[in-house]
Formats: C-alpha cells, structure tokens, sequence
C-alpha cells in the first residue's frame, strides 16, 4: 500500500497535506480500500469550523456509511466539489484528485498528533 512520505495520518484513516497553515485532507488508500467502491460523499460547506477527531462528514461505499473525521482544527476554505459527480476518484486517486478539503488550521501544534508515513504503515500492520 502507498502511504506518502509527505503526509500525516489520523489513526481514523485521514491524511493531511501541510501547506504553510492550510491543510488538505482526505482518507487513506488503506480506507478506500477497505470501504470498497464508493458512491456519496457529504463534505462540510465552506466556512464550517471542524474539530480535531470530530465529524466533519461521511462517506459511504457500497458497504457502509462511514464518518469521517477532521485530523486539524480550522475553517473549511474549499471543499472538493468534483467528488459531487464523481465520488470515485475517492477510489482511483485518494491522494490527489480524490481530497476532500481544505482547512485554514487554527492550532499547528495539532499536527504532533498526527502519524508519519512510516508510523501509520506500522499502525495497519497492527490492525492487519
């Protein structure tokens, strides 16, 4: 599985993309996969202030619905509007087309929280 050097990860199966104080999210290669194809997607609209750990949306595959979950506190300043019509580049891109948001972060000391490539690749070992 592909865990990229330069992202952190929420043992949720988030994954941020730091950029000075904004943060792209979107969930793992590991949870598209484990989610299987997916269908919807309801995203935060702009302007919405997420929390660390907490909800921000769902997803939902043909399995489940599943929740997703902010890895950074901040201000939604975009949201992702071509999973609307095409949730499955979720699938076939989680970590480029497939992001979901953009979060101003409020708290950059949140970030300690978050894993590394490395520590998140030995956390699904775990799980596994």
């Amino acid at each position: 599985m592909n865990f990229p050097d330069d992202l952190r990860y929420s043992s949720e199966h988030e994954w941020a993309r730091v950029e000075a104080n904004r943060v792209t999210v979107g969930i793992t290669e590991y949870a598209q996969r484990e989610l299987g194809e997916i269908v919807y997607v309801e995203l935060p609209d702009v302007g919405t202030e997420v929390e660390q750990t907490e909800t921000f949306g769902t997803v939902e595959s043909v399995k489940a619905v599943s929740d997703l979950f902010a890895p950074v506190t901040g201000e939604v300043v975009e949201v992702n509007k071509a999973l609307e019509d095409e949730p499955g580049l979720i699938n076939s891109d989680p970590y480029g087309d497939g992001w979901m948001m953009i979060v101003e972060m409020s708290d950059a000391d949140e970030l300690t929280d978050l894993m590394t490539a490395e520590e998140y690749g030995a956390f699904i070992e775990e799980m596994e």
